[in-house]
């Protein structure tokens, strides 16, 4: 440092922006050089209708309105420019900010995973697993054993189940084949003549009775 500055002291440095700020600057800047590009745009407009309307009578005036209009055309070339510089240097800021935003995540998430894995080892790891495999068969054994009925023989002979279910199907057939042997009963037709009436017999005490009477008659006629 000079002389002139160590008496008077120097210019102080500023302390450097974060990215955030510098990208909040930037926005401000893009959108007061939008507005002003709007301006311009305008007056590119209207020195053109000026330029227009003197025509050649009075072309001085004309002249100067076509002079101005390519004033303003050369700023708006400008702030294109700008514009686009400035656009490139926001992205670049965003995309680092974003990189370094997920590269202090993914550190933190690094340091997360390491402690929780300090207190684990993978040998203990593994003879848990198995203790649990072991539980886990002992389980499924007593569920088996539970599940069993009481009283009852789980060994059931096969052979002997077959010769049930043969000797029901074989009855089950017999059954089938006598009732398609058995002729079907057919009963005779009704006779469509009427058959002679039967004259109806007297009673037996009537006829006793005209016997006795005409013995009477004869006896009293003697």
């Amino acid at each position: 440092m000079s002389l002139f500055g160590k008496i008077f002291g120097g210019k102080k440095q500023e302390a450097p922006s974060t990215p955030q700020d510098a990208i909040q600057k930037l926005r401000e800047t893009e959108e007061m050089l939008e507005k002003k590009q709007d301006f311009l745009e305008k007056k590119v407009v209207d020195e053109k209708a000026n330029a227009v309307k003197y025509g050649t009578k009075n072309k001085r005036m004309a002249l100067q309105c076509l002079n101005r209009k390519r004033n303003f055309e050369k700023q708006l070339a400008h702030i294109d420019g700008v514009l686009a510089t400035i656009g490139f240097q926001r992205e670049a800021l965003e995309n680092a900010s974003t990189n370094a935003e997920v590269l202090n995540v993914m550190s933190q998430a690094s340091k997360a995973l390491k402690s929780a894995h300090n207190n684990m080892d993978i040998d203990q790891v593994h003879d848990l697993m198995e203790d649990i495999a072991e539980q886990q068969e002992v389980a499924n054994e007593i569920a088996e054993a539970i599940s069993n009925p009481v009283g009852f023989s789980a060994a059931v002979d096969d052979d002997d189940l077959m010769r049930e279910l043969e000797e029901l199907e074989q009855e089950e057939l017999d059954k089938e084949l006598l009732d398609a042997r058995a002729p079907p009963v057919v009963l005779p037709d009704t006779p469509s003549v009427a058959l002679p009436a039967v004259p109806a017999s007297k009673p037996r005490t009537a006829v006793s009775a005209d016997k006795d009477l005409e013995d009477l008659e004869s006896w009293a006629n003697a």
